[in-house]
């Protein structure tokens, strides 16, 4: 069959018409997929948080016993035995090293033999003393022999009292022998062996004392005065996580010559059994008042001719503005003593591009 041209063009554009309009319909429907899909903005926050305006300083320190004593023997001799090692772990009264008693023994049995030739002796001058006093009374003796027994029977009672102080100094001695310990404690240091001949009173061993512990530093000169005033605390290099408080017991009056340091002595009231003797610790020290502030970059601020604000990121990820107050200005940071509450996460890059009224995605680097 036969048509006449003008109705061929006339279909010919209404399916081009109907194709159009298909293709619009289904363009709007990719920019409105293409819209949803559009991922919420990245920004980088930072956790807000608020600390000492000065800044605090950490010093290198050592794990030290507060009472730690030298023990010796209080005769001289040879030592014949060591008992205990360092590190081991001593009572009261527990034998930590043995003399050689041979010349202590003799010594023992000469003022023994020299205690009972002088008992012997002041029993005759006793019993003289006691017949002269009788002969005496009688008539039968003079005044002079009178005073002859009697200083000599004076001079066997002192000669007795000497023995028998020299029996009980030998018995000392002898038991000064035996290097026993006078405290419970941890041997730090050994400094004699067998065989070793000793002076009376020299150092045999180190012993660290149970109790309280402390922090030795050493502290420079311009801070002497905030460790004495200012806030203390403690941590070891072996549990970073956990501080201790310290309290400052005992600062040196002079300057090392060399360092030109003042060593201090921070003791530690709540040291348990982790806290061990020789651990190396970071004693930190803070002023005790001062105002606290927050450090953030100055890419931080939002300013523009108003009040200085900054973005917060909420739960939700809206973002919103809120005013702070400045304290001061650093090259590369702001201090902010107020305006935001501590823990809140606040955008530190981008700000000027932000929209409060959308949503963000909060990243932990600038990879995005």
């Amino acid at each position: 069959m036969l048509t006449h041209p003008m109705f061929d063009g006339v279909f010919r554009l209404l399916i081009g018409l109907a194709l159009a309009a298909v293709a619009l319909s289904l363009a709007g429907c990719d920019d409105k997929q293409v819209q949803k899909q559009q991922p919420q903005r990245p920004v980088l926050v930072e956790t807000l948080r608020y600390a000492s305006a000065a800044p605090e300083r950490s010093f290198v320190g050592t794990i030290r016993p507060r009472v730690e004593t030298d023990l010796g023997f209080r005769i001289a001799g040879k030592v014949a035995k060591r008992l205990v090692e360092v590190g081991q772990t001593i009572d009261v009264g527990q034998p930590l090293a043995l003399l050689d008693q041979t010349d202590l023994k003799l010594q023992a049995e000469q003022a023994e033999a020299e205690h009972s030739a002088a008992k012997g002796v002041l029993a005759q001058a006793f019993a003289s003393e006691n017949r002269a006093k009788e002969l005496r009374g009688k008539g039968w003796s003079t005044e002079a022999q009178m005073d002859q027994a009697r200083a000599a029977a004076d001079e066997a009672r002192a000669r007795f009292a000497r023995a028998e102080r020299s029996v009980e100094l030998t018995r000392n001695a002898l038991s000064y022998a035996t290097l026993n310990a006078d405290t419970r404690g941890v041997v730090t240091s050994a400094l004699i062996d067998a065989g070793q001949v000793v002076a009376a009173g020299q150092a045999a061993f180190r012993v660290a004392r149970f109790g309280e512990k402390e922090a030795v530093v050493a502290i420079p000169e311009t801070l002497v005065s905030r460790a004495k005033q200012g806030e203390a605390r403690v941590s070891l290099w072996s549990e970073p996580g956990k501080n201790h408080v310290a309290k400052l017991r005992e600062i040196a009056p002079m300057a090392d010559p060399a360092t030109r340091t003042y060593l201090a002595k921070f003791s530690l009231p709540d040291a348990d059994d982790g806290v061990a003797l020789g651990m190396t610790a970071t004693l930190t020290l803070a002023d005790a008042a001062t105002d606290r502030v927050a450090r953030l970059p100055l890419a931080a601020l939002f300013n523009q001719g108003g009040t200085p604000s900054v973005y917060v990121v909420e739960n939700t990820g809206q973002v919103t503005l809120k005013p702070v107050t400045v304290k001061a200005y650093e090259t590369e940071h702001v201090l902010i003593s107020d305006g935001v509450a501590d823990g809140a996460k606040v955008v530190v890059l981008g700000v000027q591009k932000l929209d409060p009224a959308e949503k963000v995605r909060v990243v932990s680097s600038l990879a995005f």
